[in-house]
């Protein structure tokens, strides 16, 4: 907790600097700490992300962008906003984020934190971005806006990659600034991805804070779309909000089309990244086929395609069996799933369909804007695949629209303070939510507290792992554990290798480094059996 603190001691002040700085050439989305910190946040990781294809976000670039942010800080006197702001909030905000620090304090227990997170920051960090990088594991080629900021800040100021904390504290201060107390609601569910780089906290806590300014009718469409453009780039299954700020901006503000170039730099930026990495425009869509060299195998995309076809059933049938389901068979047993997933998947269609009826009773422009945005997003998600924790955000929008103006100060602090104590005491005793939800899987790699969580952040080390060669690409594996998390590059899982095997093909080097990028090639029976060998631990 003491690191959490002193990492947010530093990267406070740089986000707030930058965002000050930013807010000079750009104009600003609204006063306030936590929308500068935002612009902070925005503006680094656009620069970020366009030096990441040059050079690798290592300690010396993080340096240099601390120092600037601090003498951008100190330059505007941003210091005096925060003594004024923790004067005025002196009970709340101190108590609010000791809660948001100890949360953040446990050790990652989300999956994807180990084998796409970490990864991916550590490849940004250590080389940057790389050409086909998706031909070494299929997960990189996603390579998130969100975690080439957290690379950004991972040599020095957050080591132990606690950057949704630091988004949290920035939503409680939004919070207190606007008195905009319904969001105190959702900072206990968002508790649970604080201990990872997890898109998902910013994606959610972001898109709120900008509804939030449009439900207020925020007058300025260039950041709004810009903003709701950024937050799409970290997750695209957030595909209702750019689309909402933009029908906001031309049919509510009736603005002229100038208001939209920031954003679709931020789109042509996305989509360049992805291309980069992976070979198409959107990760794992295999759209828009450009026939370039390092786009992934075939055969390894068809098979991720099934794999998400199969995620959208909880992994309850196989793809065989779902490409025989009927039309009603699709529906009937996505929604009726065993376990609590067929649960969340009912209570999303009557969250639909509660908004639909109040939709039609507000019979407002804005909340219709709002309402069709939504239904094509999970129209998308439905089609692509139907997980639930694609359309998480979903339930925060409804919620809040529907209760928005409801929830007293006194009422979302006492609910708040019920949340925070059971979401403390579901990360504290882990055995506990084993026994009472069997089925929800990520209770199995819950570990509770620990002791050295008041000094650090509690956080798994391995480092066991072996080195092989095929063709020209030497390469590193994980001992007995499926994540290759804390293995030096380049690092393959056994999955992959394994999916590689079944492929008949292996990644190789583009040219003679890393940073040249990778393509694939066939293997020969030889190397065959020497991938074999590699995998007979993991059997």
């Amino acid at each position: 907790m003491v690191s959490i603190f002193f990492m947010l001691v530093i990267l406070l002040p740089v986000f707030s600097g930058f965002g000050q700085f930013f807010s000079k050439i750009s104009g600003n989305l609204s006063e306030g700490i936590a929308i500068n910190s935002i612009m902070g946040i925005f503006s680094i990781s656009i620069v970020y992300s366009v030096l990441a294809f040059f050079i690798p976000l290592n300690i010396f670039v993080e340096g240099t962008f601390i120092i600037l942010g601090l003498f951008f800080f100190f330059y505007f006197k941003i210091y005096n906003q925060f003594w004024s702001f923790i004067a005025e909030n002196k009970r709340l905000f101190p108590l609010l984020s000791f809660i948001i620090i100890f949360f953040g304090s446990f050790y990652p227990f989300i999956l994807d934190h180990f084998g796409y997170y970490v990864p991916t920051v550590k490849w940004i960090s250590e080389v940057g971005l790389v050409q086909g990088i998706s031909n070494l594991d299929l997960l990189l080629g996603q390579m998130s806006v969100w975690h080439i900021l957290q690379a950004g800040f991972s040599n020095f100021a957050d080591p132990f990659l606690r950057i949704n904390v630091l988004v949290l504290i920035v939503y409680l201060i939004y919070i207190l600034e606007k008195k905009s107390w319904i969001h105190l609601l959702f900072l206990p569910v968002l508790f649970l991805l604080s201990q990872s780089p997890s898109p998902d906290l910013p994606v959610i806590a972001f898109s709120l804070i900008i509804l939030n300014e449009i439900i207020n009718f925020n007058k300025n469409c260039a950041l709004l779309f810009a903003l709701s453009m950024f937050v799409f780039a970290i997750k695209p299954t957030i595909t209702w909000l750019p689309i909402f700020a933009f029908s906001y901006s031309l049919l509510v503000l009736k603005s002229n089309f100038k208001f939209i170039f920031l954003g679709i730099f931020v789109l042509i930026l996305f989509i360049f990244k992805n291309i980069w990495t992976f070979g198409f425009p959107v990760f794992p869509v295999q759209f828009l086929d450009l026939g370039l060299s390092w786009k992934p195998n075939p055969q390894l995309l068809q098979n991720s395609s099934e794999i998400a076809i199969m995620k959208t059933y909880d992994m309850q049938y196989q793809f065989a069996e779902i490409q025989k389901f009927s039309g009603f068979d699709y529906i009937k047993n996505w929604l009726f799933l065993s376990g609590i997933k067929g649960k969340i998947h009912l209570l999303f269609v009557l969250s639909l369909l509660v908004f639909f009826i109040y939709s039609l009773k507000k019979n407002s422009k804005l909340i219709w804007i709002l309402f069709i945005s939504i239904l094509i997003k999970s129209i998308l998600v439905l089609l692509f695949s139907a997980q639930y924790r694609f359309f998480l955000d979903v339930f925060f929008v409804i919620f809040f629209v529907l209760f928005n103006k409801l929830l007293t100060k006194k009422i979302s602090i006492l609910i708040f303070s019920v949340l925070s104590l059971f979401f403390a005491g579901f990360l504290s005793f882990p055995s506990m939510v084993k026994d009472l939800l069997p089925s929800f899987k990520l209770g199995n790699f819950l570990t509770g507290f620990t002791e050295n969580q008041f000094y650090k952040p509690s956080h798994f080390e391995l480092y066991k792992y072996k080195t092989h060669q095929i063709g020209n690409l030497k390469f590193n594996v994980v001992e007995k554990y499926p994540f290759s998390f804390d293995t030096p590059l380049p690092a393959i899982s056994p999955q992959f290798i394994q999916e590689d095997l079944n492929a008949g093909i292996f990644p190789q080097l583009k040219g003679n480094t890393l940073k040249e990028g990778f393509i694939w090639r066939k293997i020969s029976e030889k190397e065959k059996e020497d991938l074999r060998f590699i995998l007979k631990d993991f059997k």
